[in-house]
């Protein structure tokens, strides 16, 4: 569920026309390094804009419902593992996602569930290039 970080990530009103503030892990409030612990080894890497971005989710993060605190926690650390095409990427998956209808979106996001049911091998071998193969019986042609 990148996408949900990816949201928060995307959402306008952080950066300003000035270079932002660039806090150093240990400037940051006591609450802030609670909610983005999971960024620590790597926060006084990341670039001003980064963080402060970063800053702005943990100064909504007290607001979200639980479920979506969860998720986010869940994610911060892969997401921030991601390279910028990535992020850049999941971005662009997100927008397609919320223009698809509601059934298809769905449909989408249970096939989504699905996927994260199957053993870790099956979802290498899937997600290798090369690796989803068409069902059996399946046309190959369309």
């Amino acid at each position: 569920m990148a996408a949900l970080v990816a949201a928060c990530i995307s959402a306008p009103g952080v950066a300003g026309p000035l270079t932002p503030k660039a806090p150093a892990w240990l400037e940051l409030s006591p609450a802030e390094r609670q909610i983005l612990a999971p960024l620590a080894p790597d926060w006084d890497k990341f670039p001003a804009e980064r963080k402060q971005k970063w800053l702005g989710i943990a100064r909504r993060y007290p607001s979200l419902a639980p479920a979506e605190q969860q998720r986010i926690q869940q994610q911060m650390r892969p997401w921030a593992d991601l390279t910028p095409a990535q992020r850049q990427a999941a971005r662009e998956q997100y927008k397609t996602l919320k223009k698809l209808p509601p059934e298809q979106r769905q449909e989408v996001v249970q096939k989504w569930q699905e996927y994260q049911q199957l053993p870790p091998e099956t979802r290498r071998e899937l997600s290798a290039p090369g690796g989803a193969k068409p069902a059996p019986g399946a046309s190959q042609s369309r």
